[in-house]
């Protein structure tokens, strides 16, 4: 089984194209949907929040552990490596990273995400430590997330937040955009529009769904141990009415959200 967790309702955007790269494997996923959003927490308590999240898919029999959340990949993983060292992780960070990395042409490449994830400055490194001569422009856009879990997907008040957001990267003649944020992929064409035609964008839902499939295909005997394909099971810590709805959204397709206590 492949276990996929994140801070919220998200992630499931990263299950969507799981299901649809592999749809051979079942995925147990968890939203952390009563501590959400991880963005505007500390170091220490998102590593907290992490290793609860992943003891939790464990116990369910999840063999690999995706870290679908952006601000918990950027702060998390080497804690989560430790503590769980049998285990194998995915994060959005490194292939997000990795496809900017290939289709920039002029060095210069856009970040979005929330505060955490852009002042971890997870990105900074990478591309630091793989040429020194790229310029990464980071943008926080905190009211993303909220206008998206609203359904706020097509309304003229996101689109002109989405502007704004975008303005700053614009300027610098940013050639790829990296969408730091599981959310974003639902608002994509809107991203699009307003960066421009010539920037790329980068997807991290599916760069991090190819890097699985290629992981798994070099390994088989891990494949082998993954528990065959049926429904995904949705498992939430807190459900409010609009939940199910949301969830609808961001996986198209029908479930049922279980609530679960982690305490």
């Amino acid at each position: 089984m492949i276990g996929v967790f994140d801070s919220g309702l998200g992630g499931l955007t990263v299950i969507k194209e799981i299901l649809n790269k592999l749809p051979q494997y079942k995925i147990i996923y968890f939203g952390d949907t009563a501590r959400t959003p991880y963005g505007t927490k500390s170091a220490e308590t998102v590593n907290c929040y992490s290793i609860e999240n992943t003891k939790f898919l464990l116990e369910k029999g999840a063999k690999i552990i995706v870290v679908a959340c952006h601000t918990a990949s950027s702060v998390s993983m080497p804690i989560l490596k430790k503590t769980f060292p049998n285990i194998p992780f995915f994060e959005v960070v490194t292939p997000s990273f990795k496809k900017a990395l290939r289709l920039t042409k002029n060095k210069k490449i856009g970040l979005i995400g929330t505060r955490t994830t852009v002042e971890s400055g997870i990105y900074n490194r990478l591309f630091s430590q793989a040429d020194p001569s790229i310029k990464l422009y980071a943008n926080p856009t905190p009211l993303l997330v909220p206008l998206i879990e609203e359904g706020w997907l097509k309304k003229p008040e996101t689109r002109r937040i989405v502007k704004k957001y975008l303005i700053p990267l614009k300027i610098k003649e940013i050639d790829t955009l990296i969408l730091g944020c599981t959310h974003y992929p639902l608002i994509k064409k809107v991203i699009q529009e307003k960066a421009g035609k010539r920037v790329k964008l980068v997807d991290p839902s599916e760069e991090i769904a190819l890097e699985i499939k290629n992981f798994l295909k070099s390994n088989p005997e891990t494949a082998k141990n993954l528990e065959p394909d049926g429904e995904p099971e949705i498992f939430v810590s807190d459900i409010t009415p609009n939940f199910e709805k949301i969830a609808q959204l961001f996986l198209g397709r029908k479930i049922k959200l279980k609530k679960i206590n982690l305490e």
